[in-house]
């Protein structure tokens, strides 16, 4: 793998076409322990197109890591370790349900860095999602590779969460709900499910939670005390990862036409933090 094949990806583009189904919503809305949602009637909730435009690749083009290979759309990186870093979103018009959506994403960037956990690539993707209505979601996504862990390898540097908060909700995390997050989003990544593949490979103590499940939780934690509230805006930036072996805490501290948001794990340190604007 050379730089330049990197760089080459930059401009790649892919369109794919969905409709809005009520099926996953209604997955969504039982993982997150609601009977009655607080999202707008006939909508999408907000995040709500991360259950469509699923990757389906064929089981003889799965990795090792058990994600589609790389080269067809993402840059061929050789790093094994793959995560979100973090993502803006604007919403422009709702999705409703029902209707047919189409996703235009982009290469935006390939950036190369060596930081104190080795080598690693940030690739910027964008995304776009519209309707009969016009764009609905604008979406950059950063998704990091890294080195493989070394053994005795310091964690993230820690930083503390915030004392005052508005909401919180407190998340006991365990395999189940991460099997069906992973199902619902067709998620092969075996860091959410497959123990041994952790400890082993990826050098983690436990099963990794979803950045798009941590995501989803701080904008459902809003949206459960704001019902039906207009979502502007999203921008979250992921610090530490989260693990099946102990419950962490969903929080928020209300501000003028929004709330910053955060997910602090059971030593209270930071491990997402978020924007949203209302």
């Amino acid at each position: 793998m050379s730089s330049v094949r990197l760089e080459d990806s930059i401009g790649r583009q892919e369109e794919r076409l969905d409709f809005a189904a009520v099926a996953p919503l209604r997955g969504l809305a039982a993982l997150l322990d609601h009977s009655d949602s607080a999202w707008r009637a006939g909508e999408a909730p907000p995040l709500g197109h991360w259950l469509y435009f699923l990757p389906r690749a064929p089981q003889s083009e799965i990795g090792e890591d058990g994600h589609p290979r790389r080269g067809d759309f993402l840059p061929p990186v050789a790093l094994p370790r793959r995560m979100w870093a973090g993502g803006r979103l604007t919403f422009h018009v709702p999705i409703r349900i029902g209707e047919a959506i189409r996703r235009r994403s982009s290469i935006a960037g390939v950036e190369a860095k060596t930081g104190r956990s080795g080598e690693m690539v940030f690739v910027k993707v964008l995304h776009e999602i519209s309707t009969n209505a016009g764009l609905a979601v604008s979406e950059e996504q950063e998704i990091v590779y890294r080195a493989a862990p070394q053994p005795g390898e310091a964690s993230p540097p820690a930083r503390p969460a915030p004392p005052d908060m508005s909401w919180s909700r407190a998340v006991d995390v365990d395999s189940v709900l991460l099997f069906r997050y992973s199902a619902l989003t067709f998620n092969g990544h075996r860091i959410h499910y497959d123990r041994d593949y952790c400890r082993d490979v990826e050098n983690y103590p436990g099963l990794v939670v979803h950045g798009p499940l941590s995501a989803t939780l701080m904008v459902d934690l809003f949206l459960c005390h704001h019902p039906g509230a207009r979502i502007r805006s999203f921008r979250f930036r992921a610090h530490r990862p989260l693990f099946d072996t102990n419950p962490f805490t969903v929080a928020g501290l209300a501000r003028p036409n929004g709330a910053a948001m955060w997910i602090a794990d059971h030593e209270g340190h930071m491990a997402m933090s978020a924007e949203l604007e209302a």
